[in-house]
């Protein structure tokens, strides 16, 4: 039977689904409304505010915590490459190097994305970048435009899954406290932490294999439907110059970013150490290759800035919603519910990965797994499921509701940026069948969580 403070901890989750889908200023809501509620569990006897005491203490662990230290130099590094002109001379080298092939400049978007992905980790801001550069020259090569599309909103997307991202380092992050706390209740207490380096390596197979699925359907549809992606006209001075142009426009970027996430997965580097050496190669490339002016520059800090202050005023606001929603009872009603779920572990499991899957039609990442994970997190540990396939999950989950129409995010950003040639059920159809993929590639890891266990296991233990 439901106590008062479950009743208001329900409520209280919902209200604050509600107001974030209104388009309220995220961080300013969730802790207004954070506030609103733990006033009215102290009305019904139901919260003591006491509880709020450790809230300084979070903010200063946040800010203090150098691995979230990592999240504003990787943000920066993407937008280096980006602003300078890097990312844009990747896809015209990569370009060349396929495109003679049908079905080549896809390969090639698709490579890319994935590059950029891994430098950005914000799944708009790879949209947003491979949508301005990639899709008119996919146009005017003669690709479908749904298909453009599709290749692009997907390619962008791995963002969310092929480390280093950010959304994984947060999640990291998140998963480790709770981790320690479910570890301490079942009496384990030198449980060694989760780390960002641990939840890399869990996602990196995984990523691998989504670009596989999405290099083997363009392949298909160049073989059965050689129309859709006709291979580009490569001239006779592009082909001679290719050679050079991948030593100069695409090796380099190529090494700093593997130098990047080797140095962390092979323990050399911490994610917050690597992120800083990733900066500084971002920005020697653009100097070197003379990409890089004081505009770009402004505009690559400036960008740096909104987004890394955006992305942390979510998380000091959803610290104050984990304590209340805790302090009125909730964590316990959802860990009772979870244990009580039809198909035990299994349905437990699939119950947060739909819930989150619909509210990703919706919300931001980073603000689902901010709320989401430290409400269910720990129950799921403590019902036995490993938090390195839990994250990596939550991610590859989030990733494809992202891209499923009609309300995925990915779809909404394309269709901004998109020209009005290309029309929104044209976006909408050419994602259907990488939201195939995705959900087959979602399958794999749910059978075989080895995919993301085994290599954290091989690398880092």
């Amino acid at each position: 039977m439901l106590t008062t403070g479950d009743v208001i901890s329900i409520v209280f989750f919902l209200s604050t689904l509600l107001v974030l889908l209104s388009g309220l200023p995220i961080a300013f809501s969730l802790a207004g409304l954070s506030l609103i509620f733990a006033g009215i569990g102290w009305l019904f006897g139901v919260f003591d505010f006491s509880t709020l005491f450790n809230l300084p203490l979070r903010y200063f662990g946040t800010m203090t915590n150098e691995v979230l230290v990592a999240v504003p130099l990787f943000i920066l590094m993407g937008n280096v490459l980006e602003r300078s002109g890097i990312a844009e001379a990747l896809l015209i080298t990569t370009g060349k190097l396929f495109g003679a092939l049908r079905g080549g400049l896809g390969y090639s978007v698709i490579l890319v994305g994935a590059l950029l992905a891994a430098s950005t980790g914000v799944v708009g801001a790879t949209v947003a970048a491979m949508t301005v550069i990639a899709l008119p020259a996919m146009l005017r090569a003669g690709y479908q435009p749904r298909l453009a599309t599709g290749i692009i909103c997907s390619s962008a997307t791995l963002a969310q899954i092929i480390p280093p991202s950010t959304v994984l380092i947060f999640t990291a992050d998140i998963l480790s406290a709770v981790n320690q706390m479910a570890q301490m209740r079942l009496g384990n207490y030198t449980a060694s932490t989760l780390s960002a380096g641990e939840l890399f390596a869990g996602a990196l197979l995984p990523g691998l294999v989504l670009v596989a699925l999405y290099l083997i359907f363009v392949f298909a549809k160049s073989i059965f439907q050689p129309s859709t992606c006709p291979a580009m006209v490569i001239s006779d001075e592009e082909r001679r110059d290719l050679l050079r142009d991948v030593v100069i426009s695409l090796l380099p970027p190529l090494l700093l970013i593997v130098a990047v996430l080797g140095s962390i997965l092979v323990g050399i580097a911490t994610p917050t150490e690597s992120a800083s050496i990733g900066v500084f190669g971002a920005t020697l490339l653009a100097i070197l290759n003379r990409k890089l002016s004081w505009r770009s520059a402004l505009e690559a800090g400036r960008n740096t800035i909104v987004t890394t202050a955006m992305i942390f005023a979510i998380v000091l606001a959803a610290s104050l919603f984990a304590l209340t929603f805790r302090g009125l009872g909730g964590e316990h009603m959802v860990e009772q519910a979870l244990r009580n779920m039809p198909g035990g572990v299994t349905g437990a499991i699939l119950t947060v990965m739909a819930v989150m899957f619909v509210l990703g039609f919706f919300l931001d990442t980073f603000e689902i797994i901010l709320i989401m994970l430290p409400i269910c997190g720990g129950p799921l540990i403590l019902l036995g499921v490993d938090p390195i396939w839990l994250g990596v999950l939550v991610a590859m989950n989030l990733q494809t509701s992202f891209l499923t129409p009609p309300f995925g995010y990915a779809l909404f950003y394309m269709r901004g940026l998109a020209p009005e040639s290309v029309k929104t059920t044209e976006i909408w159809a050419g994602a259907i069948p990488f939201v195939a993929l995705q959900i087959t590639g979602l399958g794999m890891l749910w059978m075989f969580p080895s995919l993301a266990t085994w290599l954290p296991s091989a690398l880092l233990h």
